[in-house]
């Protein structure tokens, strides 16, 4: 059974970079097809796709944030890392590791890790 954790400081000051961390465990990042996702949910607000890093490494990147995120991975530690830069407190919000093969739907999800950004 695949699953996702994510890792990272919870509280991150405005102006700085955020960075978080998934580990992946019951398969690889590596595996033909799949997905590897960041998405975020600020509080009140809906769900919003961050961007992907693909089984081959491609970087697919959200058009709204691609001037502030960096998705990188390290295949040997089964990792995939999201940064974003330049952070305010509209960048509060759980953040989401996810995994699918392609399709509509998500088929992993980690738990989620909540971010502030505050002095």
């Amino acid at each position: 059974q695949v699953q996702l954790q994510e890792s990272g400081p919870g509280l991150v000051k405005p102006s700085q970079t955020l960075s978080l961390t998934c580990t992946v465990s019951g398969g690889s990042i590596t595996t033909d097809y799949y997905y590897w996702n960041w998405i975020r949910q600020p509080p009140g607000k809906g769900l919003e796709w961050m961007g992907a890093i693909a089984w081959s490494g491609k970087i697919h990147d959200s058009s709204s944030l691609k001037s502030r995120t960096s998705i990188s991975r390290n295949t040997s530690k089964n990792q995939f890392t999201l940064q974003l830069s330049s952070v305010t407190p509209e960048d509060t919000a759980v953040y989401y590791c996810a995994g699918d093969a392609g399709g509509e739907h998500i088929d992993y999800w980690g738990q989620g890790t909540q971010v502030t950004v505050s002095s």
